[in-house]
């Protein structure tokens, strides 16, 4: 049975400056890959300094670049640095996304336009990219929530800003047959990580934790095994949806 493995090969990783992205960072590269850490703006420089410190203090190699996923140009050119160091790209996690939690009457036509541009834009042209770049054999993850499969009110936005990126994926897993290039998402539970709190109250996180089999929400360690075995052995699964998420939600 042939063994997949990271060795040397090429990560591209959308929003890499913090929390789960940081995390898949460190972890593929102490699995000897290549990384290249994205960061959207000047106030998460530092953390993704920190993300590629931590890379080389594994020893990997990483190199830093900021780039506003929202703009196609600065997509393309998030993967053009990422060639320009490394030579090819071989793998892409995209972990960047925004919330809002509001009711869907209160939702305002600015909010609505930034979480599409967040959380369903810059996921299609950061997957349509890695189609162009990526090496046969290749893998693109895309991030999205277990709030998919929920029948929930006050999410509308951002459950339905992630919605469409299903539709990418199984759209370009068929496309790319005959790259042997698997297009799939992993959709966590609430995570308990900074992006996860300034839209809960505590009663609602404590029904958050409530909702999963051990009573806690869901953590960055959980998710990562995930992401590594999509990058390696869990190569033939393809246009798929995986939730992680301890029973949150299933479908």
């Amino acid at each position: 049975m042939p063994t997949h493995t990271l060795k040397d090969k090429v990560v591209v990783i959308g929003g890499a400056s913090r929390n789960l992205g940081s995390l898949i960072a460190k972890e593929v590269a102490a699995d000897g890959a290549k990384v290249v850490v994205h960061y959207n703006s000047p106030s998460s420089k530092d953390g993704a300094q920190r993300t590629a410190e931590a890379v080389a203090a594994a020893g990997g190699e990483a190199i830093v670049h900021e780039a506003d996923l929202t703009k196609v140009s600065e997509v393309e050119g998030l993967f053009e640095v990422a060639v320009g160091a490394f030579d090819k790209v071989d793998c892409m996690v995209n972990t960047a996304g925004m919330v809002v939690k509001k009711l869907m009457t209160q939702v305002t036509e600015e909010e609505y336009d930034r979480m599409f541009a967040v959380n369903s834009k810059a996921a299609y042209f950061m997957m349509q990219e890695a189609a162009k770049r990526l090496e046969d054999g290749g893998k693109i993850i895309t991030i999205v929530t277990s709030l998919l499969a929920a029948y929930t009110g006050l999410y509308s936005v951002y459950a339905g800003s992630k919605a469409p990126v299903e539709h990418f994926t199984r759209a370009l897993s068929k496309e790319l047959f005959g790259r042997n290039i698997s297009v799939n998402n992993i959709a966590p539970g609430p995570m308990d990580t900074s992006f996860f709190y300034p839209a809960e109250s505590d009663d609602s996180v404590a029904f958050h934790k409530s909702s999963s089999m051990n009573g806690e929400l869901t953590k960055i360690e959980d998710i990562v095994p995930y992401v590594k075995f999509l990058l390696t052995d869990g190569w033939w699964l393809n246009g798929q949806t995986l939730f992680v998420n301890g029973g949150y939600t299933t479908r």
